[in-house]
C-alpha cells in the first residue's frame, strides 16, 4: 500500500494555495520579461542574421521538471536541425539562476571565431560536456572559457558559450541579459 500520509510540512504546503498562486505570478513575470527581451532581440539582431535564421520567430517555452524544478526559456535567434544549430537561449531555472547561452553547431561552428569572444567577454563559461542539451553549470557541463585553448575549442563538435546570474540579483536580470546578448552579437558580427 502506498504511503499517502503527509508530514506536517507537506500538509502546511498543500493547504496553502498562495504558494502555487505566487509561483504562477513569478512564472508570468518571467514570461513578460522574455516577451520584452524577444522584441529587443529581434530589433538588435536583425541586421546581422541570415534570412534563414531571422525568418524563424522567437519562442518562449516552459516546463515543470528540469531536475524537478520549473523553468522558462526564450530562444532567439533560433535555428535547430539535427546537424546545424544557431541559437541564443535565455533560461530561467527555479531555485537556480537566469542564464544566456550562445549555441552553435554544424555549419555555424565554422563561422564562429572564439578570438572575438576572448577579449570581449570575461566570466563566460564554455560547455565541456558531450551532451549539448544540459543547462546546469556544474563542472561536468561548463567551465570558464579561459580554461580552454583555441585548439581544444576547434575540436568541439558544438559550442555553447554561457553566462549566468543568481536569482538573488532579480532586479539586475533584464540589464544582464541585454548586455550579454549585445556582447554575443558584437562577437559574432566581427566574423
Amino acid at each position: 500500500m502506498a504511503n499517502v500520509k503527509l508530514s506536517q510540512r507537506e500538509l502546511d504546503m498543500v493547504t496553502n494555495a498562495e504558494l502555487i498562486l505566487t509561483k504562477n505570478d513569478i512564472i508570468a513575470k518571467v514570461y513578460d520579461l522574455f516577451g520584452e527581451l524577444s522584441e529587443y532581440a529581434v530589433k538588435t539582431a536583425d541586421n546581422f542574421l541570415s534570412e534563414e535564421v531571422k525568418s524563424i520567430s522567437p519562442k518562449i517555452s516552459k516546463g515543470e521538471n528540469q531536475e524537478g524544478l520549473p523553468w522558462v526559456m526564450l530562444d532567439y535567434p533560433r535555428y535547430f536541425t539535427n546537424e546545424h544549430v544557431f541559437a541564443i537561449r535565455r533560461y530561467f531555472w527555479w531555485g537556480n539562476f537566469f542564464s544566456i547561452t550562445l549555441h552553435v553547431k554544424g555549419k555555424f561552428v565554422q563561422k564562429f571565431q572564439i578570438a572575438n569572444f576572448r577579449s570581449a567577454i570575461d566570466d563566460w563559461y564554455l560547455c565541456c560536456n558531450e551532451e549539448e542539451w544540459h543547462h546546469h553549470f556544474r563542472a561536468d557541463n561548463y567551465q570558464l572559457l579561459d580554461q580552454f585553448s583555441d585548439e581544444q575549442i576547434k575540436n568541439l563538435s558544438f559550442i555553447k558559450l554561457a553566462k549566468k546570474i543568481p536569482l538573488q540579483q532579480w532586479d539586475d536580470v533584464e540589464l544582464f541579459l541585454k548586455d550579454a546578448f549585445a556582447s554575443m552579437i558584437e562577437g559574432i558580427k566581427k566574423d
